[in-house]
């Protein structure tokens, strides 16, 4: 159990690191748009199109940063009103259905419209499209490694007592 905790620990610090580069990259990249838009009258387009795409990938690695944070929007109302061996059959089977949205939508269906855009390319950046939906099945990855070690959690926990309401 604690090697898994290592692990979620090692990978949380990872993804951390890449989502602070990647909102450090994008406040560069919007004061240098700013700077070129406003100062100089001189937009640049490679710019406004970098943001954009490093937007897309930081917001979906936040996502399933948050996911392995087990921060993620959910609706408890019934979820925190029960306990016991019921609580964690209902924990567990939403683990389960995370992820298999995960694979299914995300990685399978990424892999697939990866594939499909690799011969389409950017307008200014003149990359492969592909490279900018590849944050879809990586970060869709990363959530069904997160569903795994929270599922061992959740067999590891014991729900017999509530959990404190925080307002």
């Amino acid at each position: 159990m604690m090697a898994i905790q290592n692990l979620k620990a090692g990978i949380m610090k990872v993804l951390g690191v890449v989502i602070i580069f990647l909102f450090a990259a994008m406040t560069l990249i919007g004061t240098y748009q700013i700077v070129t838009r406003y100062f100089f009258n001189r937009p640049s387009t490679i710019s406004e199109e970098l943001l954009t795409y490093t937007f897309t990938w930081m917001s979906l690695f936040a996502s399933a940063y948050v996911f392995g944070q087990k921060d993620h929007m959910r609706i408890g109302y019934i979820a925190d009103k029960i306990t016991g061996t019921p609580k964690k059959y209902l924990e567990f089977c939403i683990e389960i259905l995370a992820f298999v949205f995960a694979g299914v939508v995300m990685v399978y269906g990424g892999l697939a419209i990866t594939k499909l855009t690799m011969i389409q390319t950017t307008a200014s950046l003149r990359i492969p499209m592909g490279y900018i939906y590849a944050a879809v099945p990586a970060s869709g990855l990363l959530i069904m490694i997160f569903s795994v070690m929270n599922a061992i959690d959740i067999l590891h926990t014991d729900f017999s007592k509530k959990k404190e309401e925080t307002v």
